[in-house]
């Protein structure tokens, strides 16, 4: 096997990547199609209050998929300023980037153990997640040849029937935490329906991670994710592991929302138009002027992580936007690089080419787009794309 320059402590060598107020990145804002602004204060803010609900156990941050689109390294380095020492990320890929922005946490990457991928993880010093026996033996040769410490964690599947060990299989490694050199630094697994409290699963789930924990008394434990949080003291074990809480999803559907938010998204409007009575709007005509209708258009689009979905039609009412501070819904299909929205009920002259129509934030919520798509915030955080002028502010 490759060898590989083991690093038994955690890297320091590496520079934090400045986080000012009111950073920028992207094109500049006069150039491009969309402004986003991502509010690093209300990320930590969002950290500081699980971490307070769920004391005392250990409040991780899960940053994977790019930190949920707000970006990795500024979002890890605030979260590091605010106390956190403990991040989860999907693949290597951002274990490098969470490495770079806090040198002294701990990096766990969730999707487990590639081949031949142990040196990877030493040279950075991040810890797989273990999954499957497989992975497990693949690392347990690694660490022997080269004496490396540098821990990692045992994923036992409780029900989620995805990644992870089974409970029998975790019972029978158990005995290993007896030898001094077990290199076990957590035991996790993960709720698959924790957004819904009362669904059975998360007491079967709870309940079976217990009897693991047992077996494994002395080794760190973790379960909750962000909704996880909320399900109580029962869930939280040693470490939390919240993540599209921190970015303003409310973990809670169908509840008051308790996190901030944290993304703000305007799109420019490029042409103000009348469209007659009977006119059709956008690809396939699938939404139709009841009246003479003046519509905006404004320059985002599905290949900027607006989603098609969100799309109005005659029998669809769509997503909506913040047009002159009054709430305007879409008209038509949303497309690649534009989407059109219905402001016929703002006075005349209220809206010109050049203004700034709000598609989240000002009373529309990542949920409220999530909704109108069909889907989760999920994946409207994880689709936003890279042509918007970019605001980091409250660093």
């Amino acid at each position: 096997m490759t060898s590989a320059k083991v690093h038994a402590e955690p890297m320091t060598h590496i520079d934090r990547p400045p986080v000012a107020p009111n950073a920028t990145s992207g094109p500049p804002e006069n150039e491009a199609g969309g402004a986003l602004t991502i509010d690093l204060g209300a990320i930590a803010g969002n950290w500081q209050a699980l971490a307070r609900r769920t004391m005392p156990a250990e409040c991780a941050a899960v940053i994977k998929a790019d930190a949920y689109g707000s970006g990795i390294e500024p979002v890890a380095a605030a979260l590091a300023k605010a106390g956190c020492k403990t991040f989860f990320v999907a693949d290597l890929a951002e274990a490098r980037r969470a490495r770079a922005a806090a040198p002294t946490a701990a990096v766990y990457v969730l999707n487990g153990l590639m081949p031949s991928t142990p040196p990877s993880f030493a040279e950075i010093n991040a810890r797989p997640v273990i999954g499957s026996m497989l992975e497990l033996a693949e690392w347990d040769a690694f660490v022997a040849a080269q004496q490396w410490r540098g821990g990692a964690a045992l994923h036992v599947d409780t029900g989620m029937n995805r990644l992870g060990i089974s409970a029998e299989e975790a019972a029978a490694l158990a005995p290993r935490i007896r030898s001094g050199n077990h290199g076990i630094t957590l035991v996790m697994s993960h709720l698959a329906c924790a957004e819904m409290p009362e669904h059975p699963l998360n007491d079967k789930q709870i309940k079976l991670f217990r009897e693991v924990r047992i077996l494994y008394r002395g080794i760190p434990s973790s379960l909750a994710n962000s909704s996880g949080v909320f399900l109580g003291a029962a869930a939280h074990c040693d470490m939390v592991r919240p993540g599209a809480a921190l970015f303003g999803v409310n973990p809670m559907p169908g509840r008051s929302n308790p996190m901030q938010a944290v993304i703000d998204l305007r799109g420019r409007i490029v042409q103000v138009r009348t469209v007659p009575r009977g006119g059709t709007i956008g690809y396939d005509a699938t939404w139709t002027a009841k009246r003479s209708t003046r519509v905006a258009i404004v320059a985002v689009g599905y290949a900027d992580g607006y989603l098609r979905a969100a799309s109005a039609s005659d029998h669809t009412p769509g997503g909506h936007a913040i047009v002159s501070a009054k709430r305007c819904p879409l008209a038509g299909r949303v497309s690649m690089d534009l989407l059109a929205v219905d402001v016929t009920e703002l006075p005349e002259g209220a809206v010109r080419r050049g203004d700034m129509a709000t598609l989240i934030g000002n009373g529309i919520t990542v949920d409220d787009l999530a909704n109108s798509a069909g889907t989760i915030g999920y994946e409207v955080l994880t689709s936003l794309g890279r042509r918007y002028h970019r605001v980091y502010r409250g660093a």
